[in-house]
């Protein structure tokens, strides 16, 4: 805190974090005006106190609840003089305590109260390209790549998804260019083979908008490689869904076969790989009542049947 004018307050410090030239707040009135609201100074103490070690456990359990009720809360955080910084020290500190497997629940409580708030910046429309230009989803890589079944890391993986799902949920193709020059296609693949249900389902979404996007379906398409890790696993999620039927996994399943049928090279392939029970009745009574994944999936159908032209344009398999 050498040199920060404000190091003695934590309010002062919250608005002197950089907010703006004049000290205040995007959106908001300065601290120091007299016109905020309780809650709100609450919330600024409580950023400021991000840069005390000594007080960063308690303010990070109460940003993480607040998260949702304070709109500007993701300028606040990226503005405000080295908080950012000390939510990748909660990040890195963490580290050391994956292999071998040492994380305790209450560290993992902690590190997903840092993450938390990092999807909050990654969901803000004015925070998420910086977010991005700064490489900080890649800190979350090695928190995914772990493969513990434990309780504490199995929530680690999901809030680290859950930040990468944040930016995705936009359709950006600035977030799946960035994403495709990194590894979070086969980070994801992994999670959707052994990760609990609701690890599947945010790591399946993750793929299907990188498959919804254009340059990301030419991505997956671009090699037979590429394209065979990702209809294996989506092949073997179907397996697993016919013991375990779970409709919020099996639509987007049925989805990313879907657009990646939308490829015509990748097309011929699902016509000689697409797992049969998408093609006969076993998921009938699970999507009874689910008319959007059974249009989908009757599009699927008629999509591989041999009435429909392969002229649009392909790539090597």
């Amino acid at each position: 805190m050498a040199g920060n004018p404000a190091a003695g307050n934590p309010a002062q410090v919250a608005a002197a974090g950089g907010l703006s030239g004049d000290g205040a707040l995007p959106g908001a009135v300065s601290v120091m005006d007299g016109g905020i609201s309780d809650e709100n100074r609450k919330v600024f103490i409580w950023v400021a106190e991000l840069l005390d070690p000594n007080r960063r456990e308690a303010a990070l359990m109460e940003l993480s609840k607040k998260r949702e009720q304070v709109p500007e809360l993701a300028l606040v955080i990226w503005h405000s003089f080295g908080v950012m910084t000390a939510l990748l020290q909660e990040i890195i500190s963490v580290y050391p305590l994956l292999n071998p497997s040492q994380l305790t629940a209450a560290a993992s409580n902690r590190v997903c109260n840092a993450l938390a708030l990092l999807q909050c910046v990654a969901s803000h429309n004015e925070t998420r390209t910086l977010f991005l230009n700064a490489h900080i989803p890649l800190f979350l890589y090695p928190f995914l790549n772990t493969t513990s079944k434990s309780r504490p890391f199995e929530y680690l993986r999901l809030t680290s998804l859950g930040v990468i799902g944040a930016l995705v949920k936009n359709d950006s193709s600035d977030v799946i260019n960035f994403l495709l020059t990194t590894e979070i296609i086969p980070l994801c693949l992994r999670i959707m083979e052994t990760g609990s249900e609701l690890s599947k389902t945010v790591a399946i979404f993750i793929v299907q908008k990188i498959l919804l996007d254009d340059i990301g379906l030419a991505y997956i398409c671009a090699t037979y490689e590429r394209f065979y890790a990702v209809g294996t696993v989506l092949s073997n999620m179907v397996t697993q869904l016919v013991e375990q039927q779970t409709v919020r996994l099996l639509k987007h399943v049925v989805r990313c076969f879907l657009r990646l049928s939308d490829n015509s090279r990748a097309r011929e392939a699902l016509r000689q790989c697409l797992p049969e029970p998408l093609r006969d009745a076993t998921f009938s009574s699970v999507l009874r009542d689910d008319a959007a994944t059974k249009r989908c999936l009757a599009q699927l159908l008629i999509n591989l049947s041999d009435n429909v032209s392969d002229g649009a344009p392909g790539v090597a398999m």
